[in-house]
């Protein structure tokens, strides 16, 4: 038994952390991508590069975080559990959190530890309850993260770059009279060292986690931790730091106090009575190489922090911010901005270096304290790796030759015997200490015992892994929570970037004996470990877990095992083991038989039993359904040889079997997946390549229930759907062994008469009701349903020959497979394709039982999403569905593909559905769905103008009147009730042109609302009606159900909310500057977004008579003058015509647009693009005068500059009929005119 590297875990998505972590790999050359061949050779060649060494990694002690950052980015990938191919589970570490952790400018990420917190709940049994991620940054900030990476806390306690950080917890003292050590977490500066009382910091960061929840849950993004305690020394009397090690508390003996007391003070010393508590920190670095320093207890109170940062996410939902604007609310963009101020930086207290190594030419790069704080390893520059004992502070040991090595500390405990703790139950339990190097050069890890022993371990590794070794445990814990838990933690980990894989050092303890009998010692050693182990099931159980080891062997062994405990005395061997070993035994024997009988089945074809014609009859029935769904379900995808080709591993087998009181029973598990098992027996014989009978009768006579069997058939047969439609036989096959499985003995009971249901034939229906894959389990169910008939029909001919065979049991599977048919027809159209490719969601599944259990709406919301992810608009779904009402063939031309198919999938699944999906429901649902989906994305406004498109088509005014006011209540309100105004958009998210279009869409909702509102009393009120197979459906009530169940609303209620409507809509329309809600009293105002079912009092509807006065104050004749400027403006010279006649006082009109025709002329002639040199000498015979004032023009007041020549000579002449002769401007005029008409005589 020796030393083993034993994957526990794989990290995924390695190779989308490093292009996170490097964007620079991401883009590839032009001959990248010319050239496809070897991309796994390049891939494993870049993943097999040194980048994990630029990297800042850290991995929990639990093993369950893994952190990886790079300059101001990071990733957190956190332990998931999956079931691997052989069947058992596995740890893979994947991405949970990715991005950038830096909030100064230029700061970098230069270390990181995770901290996992112990759980204060009396039920803990020694799991954290959360992980701390603790990042240094070189601008001196210590920030403190979740694992979700939620900011906590930031500190500022020193204003260089974090060089290390470093945690001590606490741990159980292996003998009485030493010292508990306090938890600390160790921060390491150029110049300086911060420790953090450990039970400060856990406080701290409870409470801050407890605060964000409690944030989230208020909505606030503020935080105020509790300051920490903390200590800061100022590392003196060394050149340079690189690295650190917190000892903790010391305590010298009599003898050494003396001893130092003499040398620092003399002869004449005076020496306490007592040793004081000092803390020990190492350091090594240059100048001298390794420094020790001491701390007395007492000479520096702990200081309090200043929160430096300590804000949660942004958790304040747009919905309920603040507003500003027309309400008169204050915004939160008007409030005064809080500046970031850094926290005051306390000065450290001097700690000079009592002693160290000198070494002028050594320069020291880490240190790695032991788990006993006895021993350190430490290594430098030149390749060295030194073994320091902590102590005495000298160096008791050398290895040469291990550059850029890394290092790491396995402790292992010895296991005590049943005799041992008879014996000495009060003794302590021996430990060892073995030092583990890995040297990257030379791509080999080694294990040493420690002080002075042997190698007794090496491993071939990567050349560019990285060594892992926390050197702490869970913080929290203590010596009264700490009883009775099973702390279980990782020591030294070894990360391969090629593969992904998490590999631990294992080390049996016998390799730290190094007395002169050690050989003997590890042999007596491992012949206790034998003895014991071949005493138990483990020997016979971890032989049949294997994956290597043929069946053969299995067989062999389990067989000599066997013979030899029947030789031995019936009293000293274990019952127990005796009968495991046979009933394995008999599985492996299984086994043999039924994988012998994996051939191709040579034996002539049996021939057809004749109730498989008509099956044929139903399948005849079913078939374009069956192909319709066979098509849609054709999609490439990706699959791998081996798993069709390997065969089920015997370790699963017998994983999944098991004897109980001599029967052979399948082990039930909530989680087992019984395919592989059903296709190892019965997948030969669907295809047609084993021998039916013969697999029956070898299971039969194994001694698997009937009813077992019956599951691990249907399993298989329900799970390879797509092998089976490939598969034009199965069919047939199916229908032998299900005949031959009904037969068996055991399988239908013997008292069964068919008057009542069958649990044989239930279990089938039961099966194929909640199965998801359609097809498989409608041929399932016909296949059975004529088994079934054939038994019923042969036990009436034997009970009443004359009568005709009526059956429960046959009108059971009638409604099963009538479910199933429509099911089919459904998912059929379920399947179809999103337009927007994988982007558009996955596929969604459907089954009798989820129908069932989704009430009457299941079906109705099922389509509704599909037509919502096709982008069916709602002409063209009314149009669809008039045509399927009018039963007429399409009149127009042929339209694109996934139209066609559309349309034809809908109909065939709307007759089955007659009821579920009447026009009115499916109506209903769309536009629920639509309204909930522009609630996710307010932004597209589309969404909630298709909602209201599908709310108008819907007839009955009862279900329209219903679904308006849901929508109102549900989703429009509790945005208007805070969002009255132009300025909220910025809230919520929406630009413009979707606040236009919201405010236009809750218009047209309210004035549906208003005529449902008028119509609901003429008509009655529809029923809520299903199928009559689907009469039983259970489950949440449908839109339809809710609608019907709505309160009346008050009609001027509505109307009154369609006013503002409809004022909010024409202020953000034409961009007015205007408060809706000052038109409004304060009757008005209180009855804004009140429920609309209750009274309110409202406004009289009187004008107000200020309001009067105004208006007849404003000149009509000016407005008109103003429209008629802006017509011409716009180009709209016919329609300014028109109003032009009801224009009073025509000079100040005639000037006005004197001054149009001169932009309007100054544009074609100095302003536009297709300067001509004719019409630069035209502009050089106009008179001076008109020159200079049309130069003087700004065309780009014009919003229509480019207009026909003709419109504006019909406009001169119009305007020098209204001006009199003796107008000041009608010489400028007829000049106007004069240059249009030369202008327009111009080629």
């Amino acid at each position: 038994m020796s030393c083993c590297l034993l994957d526990f875990g794989r990290v995924q998505e390695l190779r989308q952390v490093r292009e996170f972590l490097f964007p620079k790999h991401n883009s590839a050359g032009p001959e990248e991508e010319k050239t496809q061949a070897g991309t796994a050779e390049e891939e494993e060649q870049q993943q097999s590069a040194p980048w994990l060494q630029d990297c800042v990694l850290s991995l929990s002690p639990c093993s369950d975080l893994l952190v990886i950052a790079r300059e101001h980015k990071a990733a957190f990938l956190s332990a998931k559990w999956r079931t691997g191919e052989s069947g058992q589970e596995e740890m893979t570490l994947a991405v949970t959190w990715s991005g950038t952790l830096s909030a100064e400018e230029g700061e970098c990420i230069s270390s990181v530890i995770c901290i996992p917190l112990a759980s204060q709940k009396r039920s803990s049994t020694g799991r954290p309850d959360w992980t701390c991620i603790v990042v240094g940054f070189s601008s001196g900030y210590v920030r403190f993260y979740t694992e979700s990476g939620v900011l906590l806390l930031a500190q500022l306690l020193h204003e260089d770059p974090v060089l290390r950080l470093k945690c001590r917890t606490y741990e159980i003292p292996r003998h009485p009279g030493v010292t508990e050590q306090h938890e600390e977490l160790s921060i390491l500066y150029p110049a300086a060292l911060v420790t953090i009382d450990g039970f400060s910091l856990f406080q701290s960061l409870r409470a801050c986690r407890n605060q964000v929840a409690r944030a989230a849950a208020a909505g606030s993004d503020v935080i105020q931790p509790p300051p920490l305690a903390y200590k800061k020394w100022g590392l003196q009397d060394m050149d340079t730091i690189a690295d650190h090690s917190s000892i903790g508390i010391t305590t010298l003996s009599v003898f050494d106090q003396m001893k130092n007391a003499s040398i620092l003070g003399g002869f004449h010393a005076s020496v306490k009575g007592s040793p004081p508590a000092m803390s020990q920190y190492i350091t090594v670095g240059g100048g001298p190489y390794t420094g020790f320093f001491y701390a007395i207890e007492g000479s520096s109170q702990p200081l309090l922090s200043h929160v430096a940062l300590a804000v949660a996410s942004k958790l304040t939902s747009a919905l309920f911010s603040a507003a500003s604007g027309w309400l008169g609310w204050k915004s939160k963009n008007e409030e005064e901005s809080v500046q970031k101020q850094k926290p005051k930086v306390e000065p450290a207290t001097a700690l000079p270096v009592r002693f160290g190594l000198p070494d002028s030419r050594r320069h020291g790069e880490s240190i790695c304290l032991s788990p006993c704080n006895t021993m350190a390893g430490v290594t430098d520059d030149f390749g060295r790796v030194t073994l320091l004992d902590v102590a005495r502070g000298i160096a008791i040991r050398m290895w040469k030759g291990y550059r850029d090595a890394q290092l790491g500390w396995v402790q292992v405990s010895e296991a005590r015997g049943e005799r041992d703790l008879a014996t000495s139950p009060s003794m302590p339990r021996r430990h060892a200490q073995f030092l583990v190097i890995y040297a990257p050069r030379r791509g080999i890890l080694e294990v040493w015992g420690t002080q002075h022993g042997p190698r007794v371990g090496a491993f071939t590794v990567g050349k560019h892994c990285r060594l892992l070794y926390a050197g702490h445990r869970l913080m929290g814990v203590n010596s009264v929570t700490s009883q009775g838990w099973q702390i279980h933690t990782q020591q030294v980990c070894l990360f391969d970037p090629v593969n992904g894989a998490l590999r631990a050092v294992t080390i049996p303890f016998h390799l730290a004996l190094s007395d002169k009998k050690s050989e003997r010692a590890k042999d007596m050693h491992l012949l206790r470990r034998l003895t014991t182990l071949l005493r138990s099931r483990e020997a016979l159980e971890s032989l049949l877990s294997n994956k290597t080891a043929p069946v053969s062997c299995l067989t062999s062994v389990t067989r000599a095992l066997l013979a030899s405990l029947k030789e031995q005395d019936p009293e000293a061997v274990d019952e127990s083991l005796l009968q495991f070993c046979s009933s394995q035994l008999k599985l492996l024997q299984l086994y043999t038989d039924v994988q012998l009988l994996h051939t191709p089945d040579t034996s002539p074809t049996e021939p057809e039993h004749p109730s498989f014609s008509s099956i044929e009859e139903d399948l005849a029935r079913v078939g374009p359904v069956l192909q319709r769904y066979t098509e849609m379900n054709t999609r490439p995808c990706v699959s791998f040889a081996q798993d069709s080709s390997e065969p089920l591993p015997v370790r699963t087998f017998l994983s999944q079997l098991e004897w109980v009181n001599g029967e052979l029973r399948v082990i039930k598990q909530p989680d087992t997946d019984w395919t592989q098992l059903g296709s190892f027996l019965f997948w030969g014989c669907l295809s047609g390549q084993s021998p039916l009978q013969r697999v029956c009768e070898t299971l039969q006579e194994s001694g698997i229930s009937p009813q077992q069997l019956l599951s691990l058939l249907l399993s298989v047969w329900l799970n390879k759907e797509k092998d089976i439609l490939k598969c034009p036989d199965a069919v047939s096959h199916l229908h032998t062994l299900l005949s031959t499985l009904s037969s068996m003995k055991g399988a239908v009971d013997e008292s069964w008469d068919g008057q009542c249901v069958s649990p044989w034939w239930q279990q089938v229906r039961t099966a194929c009701v909640q199965s998801e894959s359609s097809a498989a389990a409608l041929l399932a169910a016909l296949v059975a349903h004529r088994v079934a008939k054939n038994a019923i029909t042969r036990l009436a001919e034997s009970k009443f020959q004359e009568w005709e065979c009526v059956s429960l049991e046959l009108e059971q599977w009638m409604v099963c497979i009538k479910q199933l048919e429509d099911v089919l027809a459904l998912q059929t159209l379920l399947c179809l394709p999103s337009p927007q490719g994988p982007t558009g969601g996955s596929v969604t599944r459907c089954s009798v039982k989820t129908l069932l259990e989704s009430g009457r709406g299941g079906v109705a919301d099922c389509v509704s999403k599909l037509l919502f992810r096709q982008g069916v608009s709602p002409d063209l779904l009314r149009d669809i569905l008039q045509r399927r009402g009018e039963n007429e063939p399409t009149q127009q031309p042929a339209q694109p593909g996934g139209e066609e198919k559309l349309e034809e999938l809908l109909e065939c699944v709307c007759q089955r559905f007659p009821n579920s999906l009447s026009p009115d429901v499916l109506f209903a649902h769309c536009s629920w769905e639509n309204v909930v989906q522009w609630n996710k994305d307010p932004e597209v406004g589309q969404y909630l103008e298709w909602s209201v498109e599908f709310l108008k088509m819907i007839s009955s005014p009862h279900i329209q009147l219903g679904v308006s006011a849901m929508m109102w209540q549900t989703f429009i309100v509790c945005i208007s009730v805070h969002k009255a105004s132009i300025k909220f958009r910025s809230d919520v998210g929406m630009g413009d042109a979707a606040v236009r279009s919201f405010l236009g869409s809750c218009v047209q909702l309210l004035q549906a609302l208003m005529e449902a509102d008028s119509a609901v009393e003429e008509v009655s009120a529809p029923d809520v009606c299903v199928e009559e197979v689907w009469g039983g459906a259970e489950g949440p009530v449908s839109i339809v159900e809710l609608a019907l169940d709505q309160r009346s609303v008050h009609y001027p209620l509505v109307q009154h909310h369609c006013v503002l409507a409809s004022l909010l809509h024409a202020t953000m329309t034409f961009c007015l500057r205007l408060k809706p809600l000052s038109l409004f009293d304060s009757k008005g105002k209180n009855a804004f977004f009140r429920d609309l079912s209750s009274i309110q009092l409202l406004p009289s509807g009187d004008t107000d008579p200020s309001l009067v006065a105004v208006r007849q104050e404003v000149n009509t004749d000016i407005l008109r003058r103003h429209l008629v400027c802006e017509l011409y403006n716009q180009g709209l010279d016919l329609r300014a015509e028109e109003v032009m006649m009801e224009v009073q006082d025509k000079d100040v009109l005639g000037s006005q647009l004197l001054v149009l025709i001169g932009q309007r002329l100054a544009f074609s002639l100095l302003h536009s693009q297709s300067q001509t040199k004719p019409n630069m000498e035209l502009l050089a015979r106009l008179p001076p005068t008109l020159c200079t004032w049309l130069k003087a023009m700004d065309p780009s007041e014009l919003r229509c500059p480019s207009v026909p020549l003709s419109q504006s000579s019909r406009l001169i002449n119009k305007v020098i009929e209204m001006l009199p002769e003796n107008h000041a401007q009608y010489s400028l005029a007829l000049h106007l005119l004069e240059a249009v008409d030369s202008f327009h005589e111009e080629p």
